[in-house]
């Protein structure tokens, strides 16, 4: 016997059987192992680059600390002075030498000096020191008010030798180094501007002094230049070609670790600040862009945060740092590290590791083909041999084999061969006796399907029988009519017999109303319902009054019939007595909806008004019941669980809160328009689902006075 073409090309040979998973798992591991190291690089680089960022940050947060810490210990040196009376501020003048010393000692102050509320302002110190500049100089105005601001040259000694230049009408109280401090009420820093002489940028340090009636006297003032920043910047060593600058929230720039960045744009008057997002550098531009569409506000950065963005196809590592003090600095760091600076010899590994990986892929695919050629050779001899058995030649036998494996094989084939051939000639006597067997079988299965046909029409004539009883035991229109009352009532079972029951029946002027709920479906339940239905007519027909022995009664009887069925069935059960607008509730139910004339809800929970019928012999200790007045316009809806637990394709059940509000929206209606409304609305809600529960429901309602001389018109009105 031969394969087809078309069949053996479908077929794998064992050869490449052997021979690919072998070669795939070679190629995948060492594979995975090359990834698996690249992205150990990668995370270690990410670590690294954190760290660099990290240290960096942390660097220049204290460097900063130790350039902004100055001026306002010298404010508090000189507050404490003038407490102590060695400065005045009603004489500005004799402060000049005592501020030229500490100028001195403190070399990145640019100048210090005091302006008090009179308008008069002196300070002493050097024209720009932060660019190198090291020429003194004193500016004051000493008249009261507005007057102009004087500059003098100073020696040696900080004397004044002559006048450098003035700027008429100067009022100091305007200046951003006295407005921040009655803007704060506390030492506080200004906000950073530009120096136009030299195009640097510059900060004060401000702090108010009160005497010791706490009344505002001035404040003291230290400057300092922010290019000191800028130089330390530019002496650190970013990775290969990593930057950092300092920025404020509205993106200017403080300083910066490029050497060729500008600080500003324009000359003269006309110059100002520059943001980081208009830079030309590409790096500093980008990572602006970037953090504005990661925060709306960089205000919000209040911690250390580390993103990372893509730059013309290169990742980049971003890091930004608050730098916050206690005088209202609030400053960002943001560190930006290109990840090539650390790849490189990730990048090389990578490609050593590809290399080996070939060299592995050759290596595997020449030992696999001589593997599989020695091991699928005596297995082809096997497949010779089975495939002349399968033409009818079963005297074959293979030789040993120097694989184990195969050679159990073999020999398992060679037996296998020789009780085929023994096991051939009864072979056909057995199969005549099978077949005789499942021709026996098969009679016995068509008469058991025959009895089950006919046992099913049996049970469905049973269950339409016992569907006709229960829809016929039904009150009738005539039973709903009772004067004074509106009623109208619902039953529809589901699929299968039903276990539902309600009834309205009328004795002696007492209107008597139950409803019940059988657990479960098909034949049982829907003969316990009728059991029920027939008891409780049984015990109003006897004048059985008493609420207590008309459910314990009623109890009995169902439960010793469920014994004698041997069923587990049990049911629900409210009933209702009604005379003269007063309603006694009693037995456990579904909650019993009173509702009052214009649609107010009242939910009455039965849980304690009685047991479940048939789940006991004795129940009279757990029944009670309730009394309710119903006004004209009144009304009680009940309704069995079927209703409320209706579900929608998404399995939400209808639940009482919407059924409660239907009935409220809908009340000014009559009972069958009500009980219509309801019932349409469920349909509605369950759609085209399959409805797994009975729908019961019952809408009583007091007729007002109008209601009834309504009808009774109407009445009247037909009889014409």
């Amino acid at each position: 016997m031969t394969y087809s073409k078309s069949i053996f090309n479908h077929k794998f040979r064992l050869r490449t059987t052997l021979v690919v998973p072998f070669v795939l798992q070679i190629v995948g591991t060492v594979s995975l192992v090359g990834y698996l190291s690249f992205r150990n690089g990668q995370q270690v680089v990410n670590d690294l680059a954190g760290q660099l960022q990290h240290e960096i940050s942390s660097r220049i947060q204290e460097r900063v600390q130790d350039y902004m810490e100055p001026p306002h210990l010298v404010n508090q040196i000189n507050e404490d002075a003038t407490r102590l009376g060695l400065l005045d501020f009603n004489d500005l003048e004799s402060g000049r030498k005592y501020f030229w010393k500490q100028v001195l000692r403190f070399k990145s102050i640019g100048h210090v000096g005091f302006a008090n509320e009179k308008g008069q302002y002196l300070r002493v110190g050097w024209v720009n020191r932060s660019v190198g500049s090291e020429q003194p100089q004193l500016a004051a105005q000493l008249k009261l008010g507005i007057g102009d601001l004087i500059y003098y040259k100073l020696d040696k000694d900080g004397n004044p030798i002559e006048v450098a230049k003035t700027v008429a009408n100067y009022d100091v109280r305007q200046r951003p180094l006295y407005t921040s401090v009655l803007k704060n009420n506390r030492a506080a820093w200004s906000e950073v501007y530009i120096n136009f002489g030299y195009g640097s940028l510059q900060i004060n340090a401000s702090s108010p002094y009160y005497d010791q009636q706490g009344n505002f006297i001035g404040v003291f003032t230290s400057q300092i230049g922010l290019d000191q920043i800028r130089n330390f910047l530019q002496t650190l060593k970013i990775g290969k070609s990593g930057q950092v600058f300092l920025i404020e929230p509205s993106g200017e720039l403080i300083a910066t670790s490029l050497e060729n960045q500008p600080l500003t744009v324009g000359t003269g008057e006309a110059q100002k600040r520059l943001k980081a997002q208009e830079s030309s550098n590409l790096i500093m531009r980008q990572s602006m862009e970037y953090l504005k569409t990661r925060f709306s506000d960089l205000q919000q950065i209040q911690k250390t945060t580390r993103l990372s963005f893509n730059l013309e196809g290169e990742k980049q590592f971003l890091e930004v740092s608050p730098l916050i003090d206690e005088y209202g600095l609030h400053w960002l760091i943001v560190v930006v590290v290109p990840e090539s600076d650390f790849m490189e010899q990730i990048n090389a590994n990578t490609r050593n590791t590809f290399l080996l990986c070939l060299a592995a892929l050759g290596l595997a695919i020449a030992l696999g083909i001589l593997t599989a050629r020695w091991i699928t050779r005596p297995i082809e001899r096997i497949t010779q041999a089975a495939e002349a058995m399968t033409d009818g030649k079963l005297s074959q036998h293979l030789p040993p084999s120097r694989i184990l494996e195969v050679d159990r094989l073999s020999n398992s084939f060679n037996i296998m061969a020789k009780q085929l051939k023994e096991s051939f000639h009864s072979l056909e006597e057995k199969v005549q006796e099978r077949t005789a067997e499942l021709a026996t079988a098969s009679a016995e299965i068509a008469a058991l399907n025959d009895r089950l046909k006919a046992e099913n029409l049996r049970m469905g004539a049973e269950l339409d029988i016992l569907k006709q009883m229960q829809q016929m035991i039904l009150p009738t229109l005539e039973e709903l009519q009772i004067e004074g009352l509106d009623i109208a009532g619902f039953m529809e079972p589901a699929d299968e017999v039903g276990g539902d029951y309600y009834d309205v029946l009328q004795i002696d002027g007492v209107l008597t109303v139950g409803m019940g709920d059988v657990t479960g479906h098909g034949l049982e339940s829907g003969i316990l319902m009728l059991m029920t239905q027939t008891a409780v007519r049984t015990l109003k027909e006897i004048r059985e009054q008493d609420t207590v022995r008309f459910l314990a009664t009623l109890n009995r009887t169902i439960y010793k019939n469920v014994q004698r069925m041997n069923s587990d069935k049990n049911l629900t059960l409210v009933v209702l007595n009604y005379a003269e607008g007063k309603v006694s509730i009693s037995g456990q139910h579904e909650e019993t909806i009173v509702v009052r004339n214009g649609g107010k809800i009242e939910r009455i929970d039965t849980i304690d008004l009685g047991f479940p019928i048939g789940l006991t012999d004795e129940i009279s200790d757990f029944i009670s019941d309730t009394i309710v007045e119903l006004h004209p316009g009144d009304g009680i809806v009940l309704y069995t669980d079927g209703v409320t637990e209706a579900m929608d394709i998404h399995k939400q059940q209808y639940g009482l809160e919407r059924l409660c509000e239907i009935i409220g929206q809908n009340w000014w209606r009559s009972a069958e328009e009500i009980k219509q409304v309801i019932i349409e609305d469920v349909r509605k809600y369950i759609g085209n689902q399959k409805v797994f529960d009975d729908l019961s429901l019952l809408v009583l309602k007091r007729k007002s006075e109008v209601s009834e001389q309504v009808e009774e018109a109407e009445k009247a009105m037909l009889e014409v």
